[in-house]
């Protein structure tokens, strides 16, 4: 494995990720179609009580179990029963109740756990707070979003920015249609893994447009490779960057996942740590297979990389995707995009 990987680094292996740009758009459709079928049919997002109101109980019980609370308060009448532990005891959350319900449940919490009704405190969420907060979230978006599109014009050019951005959008939609069909509850910390994301993804594709940059910038007219040949070269040169950054970023992430919600019940960090643990594997595809394809197919309609294109061809060295170009016998690293060979294989010829 190390092996394939010190390759891969090397060059030595070309994965021909932009010769293959239909697949990946035909796969990100169908994960875009599943998400938005979810959105639309599966009763859409599942909004925490700050968003739609309800009840917040509070009280202390050492000895309780998280199970155990649950079923008291369901027992008791109340819906949408969320449990979590606090510095000061239990937190439970549950839908907005009537007076009566809310001393029904009062009464079933002191009895089960021997303390005083008047112990078991009650906070009424109203929604028109979860609908600031939803504001802000998309005026937030609104702001990130333009930010990124002046920052990677400014930087790059506007086709990059472009690519990014649908990259940005292909993530939320993907992250978001998860959460439809798992129904797990959207709360605040959701949405500030929305937005953490986002930032993810535009690290990861920032690193690849950088090196494809470098890459295709000495491409000329007796360039031996097209655009979307270098552009391939370029994105294998940072493959391993990216795929290292996403599994050292996510192995605790799933942590707090799969174990610390299992085990624990950490209600918020479960809301927080979804949507990182899908938007970072997300993050990683879409830059790699959705940004920098779309990108190619972008730069290839210029005029400049049409004309390498043609004489290419019509050389018999228009090679397709990611493929070595005829007469090139490795993959040309980051720094030679013109065709020349690097300077260990001169001196071999010599």
């Amino acid at each position: 494995m190390s092996g394939i990987a010190s390759r891969l680094y090397r060059g030595e292996i070309d994965v021909d990720f932009v010769g293959r740009r239909k697949l990946w758009y035909g796969l990100s459709a169908v994960l875009l179609l599943v998400s938005i079928a979810g959105l639309l049919f599966n009763g859409g997002l599942n909004l925490g009580v700050e968003f739609r109101g309800g009840s917040v109980f509070s009280f202390k019980a050492p000895s309780a179990h998280i199970e155990e609370v649950r079923d008291t308060f369901n027992g008791a009448g109340a819906h949408q029963v969320i449990v979590q532990t606090t510095n000061n005891g239990w937190r439970v959350t549950t839908d907005s109740m009537p007076p009566e319900r809310v001393t029904t449940v009062q009464k079933a919490v002191a009895q089960k756990y021997g303390i005083q009704q008047n112990e078991v405190t009650l906070q009424v969420i109203g929604a028109s707070w979860g609908g600031q907060v939803a504001d802000k979230a998309v005026t937030g978006l609104i702001v990130f979003m333009l930010a990124i599109i002046l920052y990677l014009t400014v930087a790059f050019e506007w086709k990059m920015a472009l690519s990014a951005v649908v990259a940005l959008f292909h993530d939320l939609v993907i992250t978001a249609g998860v959460y439809a069909w798992t129904q797990f509850e959207v709360t605040p910390a959701t949405l500030l893994g929305f937005l953490t994301i986002l930032g993810y993804s535009l690290y990861d594709a920032v690193v690849v447009f950088d090196m494809i940059k470098e890459v295709t910038a000495k491409l000329g007219t007796t360039s031996k490779m097209t655009y979307t040949q270098a552009a391939n070269n370029a994105l294998n040169h940072t493959l391993i960057r990216s795929l290292n950054t996403t599994l050292v970023a996510i192995l605790p992430v799933a942590a707090i996942l799969f174990i610390g919600t299992t085990l624990f019940g950490a209600g918020t960090l479960r809301d927080l740590s979804l949507a990182l643990f899908v938007g970072m594997i997300v993050g990683t595809y879409s830059s790699l297979c959705v940004a920098t394809p779309m990108l190619v197919t972008l730069k290839e309609r210029e005029p400049r990389y049409q004309a390498i294109a043609r004489r290419l061809s019509s050389q018999g060295g228009g090679a397709k995707g990611g493929q070595t170009v005829k007469g090139a016998k490795q993959p040309v690293p980051a720094g030679a995009a013109n065709g020349s060979a690097p300077d260990g294989d001169k001196r071999k010829k010599k």
